[in-house]
């Protein structure tokens, strides 16, 4: 029972001991007051992923290449592409949670691309409703997005898609700027409109910028 107490976040001998001097009754009430708390405390940790307007926080990730191009991967099984996204944990900044998806997703580090430009505030997207799970709580209606505009630095092969045992594509390609805008899932589009839209002045400056590429 110790354990289970200490695993709940419940610490210290003292509290340990005076539980095991309480009537069973007593017992019963504290060891409740013990699962209301931890209770509390996990929906709490998880609410502070998923906002009061039930949008998680995410970061879109955009790769360019020298001549402007763009990397754009195939969902593992699926005919359909996108950019490499993923949420943002409750202990990360958006760029800790960059990196980190960057190097899950793509198999890059942070040595391996340049940060150019962000988005300057979050990007909204909803999700269809058929994809919303109404059986959890809190409940996500969709994400918000801090979208990161990155220049690779290292060769084409150092991209590996693979490199988790569960990888979230099978597949890329460089792909033109505006290409991504007729291809990504409707209920995306608004917000990839946006972000390219927003960052585009930095991505046409790449064509006359030197460096590997």
């Amino acid at each position: 029972m110790l354990g289970e107490q200490e695993d709940c976040g419940v610490k210290g001998d003292g509290l340990s001991q005076s539980y095991r001097m309480l009537p069973t009754t007593r017992r019963i009430d504290a060891l409740s007051g013990f699962v209301e708390e931890w209770s509390q405390r996990r929906f709490i940790k998880v609410m502070s992923v998923i906002d009061a307007d039930g949008f998680r926080p995410n970061v879109g990730i955009i790769i360019a290449n020298r001549s402007g191009q763009l990397l754009w991967a195939r969902r593992v099984g699926q005919n359909a592409w996108q950019f490499p996204q993923g949420g943002i944990k409750a202990h990360e900044t958006p760029e800790q949670a960059l990196y980190r998806e960057l190097e899950e997703e793509i198999g890059l580090t942070p040595e391996d691309v340049e940060i150019l430009a962000c988005t300057r505030g979050w990007l909204r997207y909803r999700l269809p409703r058929r994809m919303v799970r109404t059986h959890s709580r809190p409940i996500c209606i969709g994400q918000k997005q801090k979208w990161f505009l990155l220049k690779i630095r290292c060769r084409d092969s150092r991209v590996c898609v693979d490199s988790t045992p569960k990888p979230e594509f099978d597949g890329w390609r460089w792909v033109s700027y505006w290409y991504p805008l007729g291809q990504v899932v409707p209920f995306k589009r608004e917000v990839y409109r946006r972000a390219l839209r927003e960052l585009a002045p930095r991505v046409h400056r790449l064509a006359n910028e030197e460096g590997p590429c």
